[in-house]
């Protein structure tokens, strides 16, 4: 055989051992495998990579462990993610589809401080605060005994007092656009709703503010006399004196207000 011949051979050869390699398909990676990679990515916080490999393990559908596992990590992730729009998603969707399994509790309870954590202000989309009072509420009634109950029922009274926070806001926009008797039905239901809210002496006074300037003298002073024997060291003393003073002058009579100075 001549060099010639000896040199296309040999190129044949190559060009055929090098298309082989080519086109062999790439070794698919186990369940197992990839869940350690995401938990690595996610120990290193770098949860969108975590997140796409947790994805992975649950559309591999391994094993229902392993898929219960991968879901409820997503949703851990998204949560330290701070994407919590997302991440109140994925808690809420482990919780159907897993209402029995022994996380559902702390599925509920993360969902829950997912919709908290999407509170922003008192003049913006309330949603969060609703969705969040619901979830919590949910999760204290379902699961009384569970460790998470006291960090839940501090996070529910936060709620509850920016829920208050803004009924007032809103009645206070009702009185200054002159809305007196709007103003005055939702004082008087969040009296009823939030009656232990430290809050409640802003209400009042507002409630008594409605009142006097809708000439409703009476309810006006027995508001604002409430006011003062609930709340004696009110922020609202001073204005509220005022305001009794203005009601006294409309029933023709005076009535005084305890200023409890120290």
């Amino acid at each position: 055989m001549s060099l010639r011949a000896v040199q296309y051979l040999a190129m044949i050869t190559a060009v055929a051992v090098l298309a082989a390699c080519a086109s062999a398909p790439t070794p698919v990676k186990s369940a197992e495998s990839n869940l350690k990679d995401a938990d690595k990515a996610y120990a290193a916080h770098n949860y969108d990579e975590a997140i796409a490999g947790y994805k992975k393990v649950r559309e591999s559908y391994s094993s229902a462990e392993l898929t219960m596992e991968a879901e409820l990590k997503i949703a851990d992730a998204y949560y330290d993610n701070k994407s919590y729009i997302e991440a109140a998603s994925a808690y809420e969707d482990f919780r159907k589809l897993h209402p029995l399994n022994p996380k559902a509790p702390y599925a509920l309870y993360r969902a829950g401080l997912s919709h908290y954590y999407q509170i922003t202000g008192i003049d913006t989309d309330q949603t969060p605060v609703k969705n969040a009072v619901t979830m919590l509420e949910s999760f204290i009634a379902q699961y009384p005994d569970s460790e998470y109950v006291v960090a839940a029922r501090a996070k529910l009274e936060d709620c509850k007092v920016k829920q208050l926070e803004y009924e007032n806001y809103v009645a206070n926009f009702y009185i200054r656009t002159d809305k007196y008797p709007s103003a005055i039905k939702r004082l008087k239901e969040a009296l009823v709703r939030f009656p232990k809210s430290p809050e409640l002496d802003q209400t009042l006074f507002l409630l008594g503010k409605a009142y006097l300037e809708s000439g409703d003298a009476a309810q006006a002073k027995a508001t604002l006399l409430q006011l003062q024997q609930q709340y004696p060291y009110s922020q609202y003393k001073e204005k509220a004196a005022k305001l009794l003073q203005k009601a006294a002058k409309m029933q023709g009579t005076f009535v005084g207000y305890s200023s409890h100075r120290s």
